[in-house]
C-alpha cells in the first residue's frame, strides 16, 4: 500500500490507540465483505437481486456479533437468510475470536509457502492485501511456541535415539552461510516415535554434543538404550560421558556411502558386493574375517575404505549384539532420514532463510505437520519390546557380577 493511501486511512490518528482502532475497522470491513460473499454463494444471487423472481430463500437482515482479535473487541454485522440455512465459514457461528485467520496464515507458512506467496494467495482468494511483513509478524507467534516445545519435559527412558543433521542456507550479517539443523528422534518404551528437539548450528565437537545431551538430561531423559547416528565428530565421547550405559550404533548405510564416494565406476559394483559380505555376515567374528579379506583385496587401490571400517568397527558392529528384530531397526538411521525427507518437501521451496529464527520457526511448523502422519508406533513393537527386556536383564546380571 502506498503512503498516500496510508495517510488517507490514518486521517487524524496520531497514536497507537488510533492505529489499533483503524486496524479494527479494516478487519471489520474485510470480514463483513467475506460474509456477504459467502451468503451470495449460498443463495446464488447478489444483494441487489434479493427478492427478484419470487425466490423462497433470500437475505433477511443481520445480527450483531462480538469477536476477540489482537486489536481488541470487534463488533460485526453477520447477515442471515430467511430460512436460517446459511452457516458462516469465515468465522463459524459459535466462534468468539478471529485468531483462526492468523492460524491459516501460519498453516500456509508451515507448508513451505513464502511470505510473498502467502500474501499473494490471500489477495487472490479474498481480494484484499496483506503485506509480507504482516505475514512475517503473524508467523512470529510460533517462535515462542517453538521455544517452549524445545524445552518441554521428556520421558525418563527411550529405547532408541536417532540423531542426524540437514544443512540449510541462512543469512547471517548479509552473507548466506550453511547451518546444520540436527534433529533428535526418540522411540519410547511403548514404541512411539517422538521428535525430542532441533539443534541449530554448532561446530561438531565433544563439547557441542555434550551440551546437546546434557540438555536432554535436564529435560528428564535419564536413560537411552541405543544411540543410532552418522559418524559425527565428537559424539562418541559425549555419549560415554552423559549416558554411560548406552550402546552406540553408527549407520551402516552412511558408512557404505562414504566408502564408495571416491571409488571408480568400473570398480563400484564389485566393491559394494564385497562390502555386503561384511555387514550381512551372521555374526561379528565372520564379519571381521570378511573385512580382512576385503582389505587384502582392495587396500592397494582404496586403502581409505579399510582404515575407515577399522576405525569405527566397535560402533559399526553394535547391532550384532541384539536379536534380529532389533537389528533391523538400529543398523541404519533410515527412520530419521525418512523424517528428514518429509521435512525437505516443505523447506525445498526456500533457497535460504533470512535468520536462524526463521529457520527454527519453519522447521517447528514442519514437525507439527509431519509428526501427525510420520511419528507412528513401530510395527511389531510387542516382540521388539520383549527382546529389549531380555537384553536389559542380561546387562543387569553382568553389572551385578562385576
Amino acid at each position: 500500500m502506498d503512503k498516500a493511501k496510508l495517510k488517507e486511512l490514518l486521517g487524524d490518528r496520531k497514536d497507537i490507540s488510533g492505529i489499533n482502532e483503524l486496524m479494527k475497522d479494516i478487519k471489520k470491513g474485510i470480514i463483513e465483505l467475506l460474509y456477504d460473499e459467502e451468503l451470495k454463494e449460498h443463495l446464488g444471487f447478489s444483494k441487489s437481486e434479493n427478492k427478484a423472481g419470487g425466490r423462497e430463500n433470500y437475505r433477511n437482515g443481520s445480527y450483531s456479533k462480538k469477536v476477540k482479535s489482537q486489536d481488541g473487541i470487534i463488533e460485526l454485522e453477520v447477515p442471515r437468510d430467511r430460512n436460517g440455512e446459511y452457516e458462516p465459514l469465515v468465522i463459524p457461528k459459535y466462534k468468539s475470536d478471529i485468531f483462526g485467520i492468523e492460524d491459516k496464515i501460519i498453516g500456509l507458512y508451515g507448508l513451505g509457502m513464502s511470505t510473498r506467496d502467502i500474501s499473494e494467495h490471500i489477495k487472490e482468494i479474498y481480494d484484499f492485501e496483506i503485506s509480507e511483513s504482516t505475514v512475517s509478524n503473524v508467523t512470529n507467534r510460533v517462535l515462542c511456541e517453538a521455544k517452549e516445545w524445545q524445552s518441554r519435559a521428556l520421558k525418563e527412558k527411550y529405547a532408541v535415539c536417532f540423531l542426524d543433521g540437514v544443512v540449510y542456507k541462512v543469512k547471517k550479517e548479509g552473507i548466506v552461510q550453511k547451518v546444520t539443523a540436527y534433529t533428535v528422534i526418540g522411540i519410547d518404551m511403548e514404541g512411539y516415535k517422538e521428535v525430542l528437539g532441533i539443534y541449530l548450528g554448532g561446530v561438531e565437537s565433544s563439547k557441542y554434543w555434550l551440551s546437546v545431551l546434557n540438555e536432554l538430561k535436564t529435560r528428564g531423559v535419564k536413560e537411552i538404550v541405543i544411540f543410532c547416528t552418522d559418524n559425527l565428530t565428537g559424539l562418541d565421547e559425549a555419549i560415554k560421558s552423559t549416558y554411560k550405559g548406552a550402546d552406540h550404533q553408527k549407520c551402516i548405510v552412511h558408512q557404505i556411502r562414504n566408502s564408495v564416494k571416491h571409488v571408480s565406476w568400473k570398480d563400484r559394483k564389485e566393491v559394494c558386493e564385497d562390502m555386503k559380505k561384511i555387514y550381512r555376515a551372521p555374526n561379528v567374528d565372520l564379519a571381521f574375517d570378511n573385512l580382512e579379506d576385503f582389505c587384502v583385496k582392495w587396500d592397494k587401490k582404496y586403502s581409505y575404505i579399510g582404515k575407515s571400517w577399522r576405525a569405527n568397527w566397535c560402533y559399526l558392529t553394535t547391532f550384532w549384539s541384539y536379536p534380529p528384530e532389533i537389528r533391523k531397526m538400529i543398523y541404519t538411521t533410515n527412520p530419521i532420514e525418512g523424517f528428514n525427507r518429509q521435512m525437505r518437501k516443505v523447506t525445498k521451496t526456500k533457497s535460504s532463510f533470512p535468520s536462524e529464527d526463521a529457520l527454527l520457526k519453519n522447521l517447528y511448523l514442519c514437525i507439527r505437520n509431519v509428526e501427525k502422519k510420520y511419528l507412528t508406533k513401530i510395527r511389531d513393537w510387542g516382540i521388539i519390546y520383549s527382546q529389549f527386556l531380555i537384553m536389559e536383564q542380561e546387562k543387569n546380571k553382568v553389572i551385578e557380577n562385576e
